[in-house]
C-alpha cells in the first residue's frame, strides 16, 4: 500500500507571495519523515502541498512538481478528491464529527465513496479500522455514543481510524500531539511506529525528541526573516540529523540556539 512521493524545485505562493521555495525531496515508502524548524518557515504549507490541501485556500497555488510513484498529483487530468483519498491527514486538533457516532465517524469517508456499503462490510471496516488505530478495546461496547465524547487522545486515534478507514497509502499528520497530555502522545507515537509498517508517513512536529524518537529521516525547514520564503535547510537520516547535521543552521536549531 505504501507508496514514494517524489517532490522537485517546489514553490509555494498565497496569492503574490512566495510562502515556500525550491522544496526537492523523497519520501520513502514506509518510514516516518519528520518535518521540523521554527513556526513560519513553511512545514505545514508544505505538508498540505502533498495531498492538495493547500490549495483550498483561495488564492494558493503552487509551481514544481509531486509525483507519487512517477503520477504528477498537479497534473491536469488529476482529481484532487482522488489524490487525498490516497494521502490521508491528521490534524494538529482532533476533528471527530461531532453528531455522529464513533462508528459513524470511522466510516465517513468511506460512505462518501461507496454510499452502499454492506451492514456486515461496514461493521468489519470499523472494527478493523480501529483496531489499526489500537482503539477497538477501548470503544468496543460504545460504537454507537458520540465520538466527541471520547477524551482528546482517543479522539485523535479515531482521527486515525477514519483516515485508515478510507485505505490511504500515505497519511500526512500534522503535529497530531500538540493538543495531547504526554500519555496520550505516547500512544499516538506508539501507533505511528505500527503503522510505518503499512503506510508512508510524514509528520509535522515542534518536539525534538518526538521527532527523534518516531521518525527515520528528519528534515529541517527555516526562514531568513519575516517576509521571506521558507525553505527546507537540509534532509537525512534522523540519527544523522541529530548527531551530525550537515549545516550549521540545522545544529543550531537541534541543540536550542533558536527557534
Amino acid at each position: 500500500m505504501a507508496q514514494r512521493i517524489d517532490v522537485k524545485d517546489l514553490n509555494i505562493y498565497y496569492g503574490d507571495f512566495l510562502a515556500v521555495e525550491g522544496v526537492g525531496m523523497a519520501i520513502e515508502p514506509r518510514t516516518v519523515t519528520a518535518f521540523i524548524g521554527p513556526s513560519g518557515c513553511g512545514k505545514s504549507t508544505f505538508l498540505r502541498t502533498l495531498n492538495r490541501m493547500h490549495e483550498v485556500i483561495p488564492g494558493a497555488t503552487v509551481q514544481g512538481t509531486v509525483e507519487m510513484e512517477g503520477v504528477d498529483l498537479y497534473g491536469a487530468d488529476v482529481d484532487p478528491v482522488a489524490v487525498r483519498r490516497q494521502i490521508g491527514m491528521v490534524f494538529q486538533r482532533p476533528n471527530p464529527f461531532p453528531t455522529m457516532s464513533i462508528a459513524e465517524n470511522v466510516l465517513a469517508g468511506v460512505r462518501l465513496v461507496n454510499k452502499k456499503i454492506s451492514k456486515s462490510d461496514a461493521q468489519d471496516l470499523v472494527e478493523r479500522s480501529l483496531t489499526g488505530a489500537n482503539l477497538w478495546n477501548e470503544v468496543k461496547d460504545r460504537l454507537d455514543k458520540p465520538g466527541s465524547g471520547l477524551s482528546g487522545g482517543q479522539q485523535q486515534r479515531l482521527c486515525i481510524a477514519r483516515a485508515i478507514a478510507v485505505k490511504p497509502q500515505v497519511l500526512l499528520m500534522d503535529e497530531p500531539c500538540s493538543a495531547l497530555d504526554p500519555i496520550s502522545t505516547l500512544a499516538i507515537e506508539d501507533l505511528i511506529s505500527e503503522l510505518k509498517q503499512d503506510y508512508t508517513i510524514v509528520i509535522v512536529t515542534h518536539n525534538m525528541q518526538q521527532a527523534a524518537r518516531v521518525s527515520d529521516r528528519t528534515a529541517f525547514f527555516n526562514i531568513a526573516g519575516t517576509g521571506k520564503p521558507g525553505k527546507l535547510i537540509e534532509i537525512d537520516e534522523t540519527a544523522t540529523m541529530f548527531s551530525a547535521p550537515k549545516e550549521q543552521a540545522t545544529e543550531d536549531y537541534i541543540s536550542g540556539r533558536f527557534g
